[in-house]
């Protein structure tokens, strides 16, 4: 029997592509943190679309999370076809405004973690007629976000290795895709600790939902879309992230995030 592994599936954006997948009878194995949060999500999830669920609760900012997810994987036999690397949090304010162990916990989730397991499941992702690897960067990922710097940072880490990565597997049964989202109806600002009343703003003012970033996202991975941007607004500032100097994207970044 195969599954979708989702990372980050216990609420926000990754519950919602758990679900987008289940509502296309797809099977789906969740990994966040909260234990209470999976059991209720994977129930849930289970009784509505009628398909096979299962989750494990751990902190992928441990020594080894990754090892262990793919221990589970096989020790269960759960063969993967979709692996979706969606967890991954911000950290807002200057660079010194947090510890050294609260950037490297985070760069642990955000980056490491994408690359851990597409090594640890390439194998059996290859062995699949039709694979996929979705890696969930940002439309932060196109500039540099003072403020937001080191979070921005990872993301762009995470496009640039997926775009990599979807080349290197060309002539293999794996697609990877990167997929950006913008600001998204989540905890994200909360956890990010993004209190300037302009982020607050405009936050408010252009969030999209995750059910729809996600149908966004799993659309743009069936479609085999290696850059997945959602929305209009995403896309535009893409653009002119693109064509206008650098030093003016990051000047008006800045101010989002008051500094």
């Amino acid at each position: 029997m195969k599954y979708a592994l989702i990372t980050g599936a216990s609420k926000g954006i990754g519950k919602a592509i758990a679900e987008e997948l289940a509502k296309r009878k797809i099977n789906v194995l969740l990994v966040a943190r909260s234990e209470d949060l999976l059991k209720e999500v994977s129930s849930n999830i289970a009784s509505t679309y009628n398909i096979q669920t299962a989750y494990l609760a751990i902190d992928l900012a441990e020594t080894n999370a990754s090892k262990k997810i793919y221990d589970w994987c096989m020790a269960n036999n759960y063969t993967i076809n979709i692996l979706i690397n969606n967890a991954g949090y911000g950290l807002s304010g200057a660079i010194d405004r947090y510890s050294l162990p609260e950037h490297q916990a985070m760069m642990q989730v955000n980056m490491n973690v994408v690359v851990e397991t597409s090594y640890l499941f390439l194998d059996m992702l290859k062995k699949q007629p039709q694979s996929f690897i979705v890696n969930v960067a940002s439309a932060a990922a196109y500039q540099s976000v003072p403020g937001l710097n080191i979070y921005a940072g990872t993301k762009s880490f995470v496009l640039s290795f997926s775009r990599g990565l979807n080349y290197e597997l060309k002539d293999t049964s794996v697609f990877v895709s990167a997929a950006c989202p913008g600001a998204t109806d989540t905890n994200f600002a909360n956890r990010a600790k993004a209190t300037g009343e302009k982020a607050q703003k405009l936050a408010k003012q252009f969030n999209m939902t995750p059910a729809a970033v996600a149908k966004i996202i799993i659309d743009g991975m069936f479609a085999k879309k290696v850059e997945i941007v959602a929305g209009f607004i995403n896309k535009l500032g893409v653009f002119l992230a693109w064509i206008l100097p650098k030093r003016v994207v990051e000047k008006s970044t800045a101010s989002i995030y008051d500094l």
